[in-house]
């Protein structure tokens, strides 16, 4: 713990001029905060209860979008199931896991981006009460990467672009 600590520290002091910051409000309280709303706002109910948070069954739900949308398959036979498979454990990443129903606030060098917009490396941390979530990426070419607590509050994981699964790629589609 306390070499976790001195790293934070380190980090700071070294990144510290170049840090912004960020606020972030849930979408629930965007929308109580408007008289008129027109479109639909994801979870605009309000922030999830811990009965619903311990569920499994809420876990691999989608309360964002339940519904696919117009533009996804249309008339295509098995569209509602295929969408729940499009983006599993939604719930789980952005509200269990994540803290997107939360109002937090995201400092780093890129606070409101996944990537360095100039390629490399980006950090930030997001705070929700006194808890700090770390987020750290990387892109050069077409190699990325993340893990953490991404800009909305989500947690994501991403490793694309290693040279291996390219070849195993190119080899299927030559096989086909």
């Amino acid at each position: 713990m306390k070499q976790l600590l001195l790293l934070l520290f380190a980090v700071t002091l070294l990144t510290g001029c170049k840090a912004n910051k960020i606020k972030h409000v849930p979408n629930w309280k965007k929308a109580a905060e408007r008289e008129v709303d027109p479109l639909p706002v994801p979870n605009e109910l309000g922030p999830f209860s811990v009965c619903q948070k311990c569920s499994p069954a809420f876990w691999i739900a989608n309360a964002d979008d339940p519904e696919p949308p117009e533009w996804y398959r249309p008339g295509e036979k098995g569209r509602n199931w295929k969408w729940n498979l499009r983006n599993p454990f939604h719930n789980l990443t952005f509200y269990v896991i994540g803290i997107a129903d939360k109002e937090f606030v995201r400092v780093g060098n890129y606070p409101h981006a996944v990537f360095n917009p100039d390629g490399g490396w980006t950090w930030s941390w997001s705070r929700s009460f006194i808890v700090p979530y770390p987020y750290v990426s990387y892109i050069r070419n077409d190699f990325q990467f993340y893990f953490g607590w991404r800009e909305r509050g989500n947690f994501g994981i991403k490793l694309r672009g290693l040279k291996f699964w390219k070849k195993k790629a190119k080899e299927e589609s030559e096989a086909e």
